[in-house]
């Protein structure tokens, strides 16, 4: 009987021990520039909905290739536009931030946690719940965006890529010679 109880405790743990193990592991998301890696942690703890999507569209390539249209110095960088945006397949410069991907728009998922420098938050349009491909990384915090925006991940490395990122023209950042995310992968912590 002990023996039979000890087998069991011991498994139990190990169970346990492996649980906990997957539970802390969390996904990474790559994006290669030209100047270098970037590597977000994404949090699904915050928005489930929008990191399996983000997720979903990296690990079918949707995301090679596309362009930061808008970026503002100070402020941001967006991407992910990947039906106007891809530099491979026709980039259409006139387009590009008003399109998405053939998933479903997303309900917001807003939370307390604040955008500031290397958070990466999802794009919409006026209405909350219009999210879908398009995401931004921040160059500086920016608190008009808390509780407005959903956020899905924060850069853990290689921010210093993401400042060489080709700036916009303007006050609304349209890039005329974007820089693009080479490979976008998805990986455990």
């Amino acid at each position: 009987m002990k023996i039979a109880s000890l087998a069991f405790a011991g498994a139990f743990a190990l169970a346990s021990f492996a649980a906990a193990t997957v539970a802390q592991a969390a996904d990474l998301l790559t994006i290669q520039l030209k100047s270098g890696p970037v590597v977000i942690e994404l949090l699904p703890k915050l928005a489930p909905k929008h990191v399996a999507q983000i997720e979903a569209l990296a690990e079918k390539g949707a995301y090679d290739n596309v362009a930061f249209h808008r970026v503002i110095d100070g402020f941001m960088a967006q991407t992910g536009d990947v039906k106007f945006g891809n530099m491979a397949k026709g980039y259409d410069a006139r387009r590009a931030g008003t399109g998405g991907s053939d998933l479903p728009d997303l309900p917001a998922e807003f939370s307390k946690t604040p955008f500031v420098r290397g958070t990466v938050g999802m794009a919409r349009s006026q209405d909350p719940n219009s999210a879908n491909s398009q995401f931004f990384i921040m160059f500086d915090e920016a608190p008009s965006l808390n509780g407005q925006y959903t956020v899905v991940g924060k850069v853990v490395s290689g921010m210093e890529n993401v400042d060489k990122i080709a700036r916009g023209e303007g006050g609304n950042g349209e890039v005329s010679k974007p820089d693009r995310m080479i490979k976008v992968t998805v990986s455990k912590k």
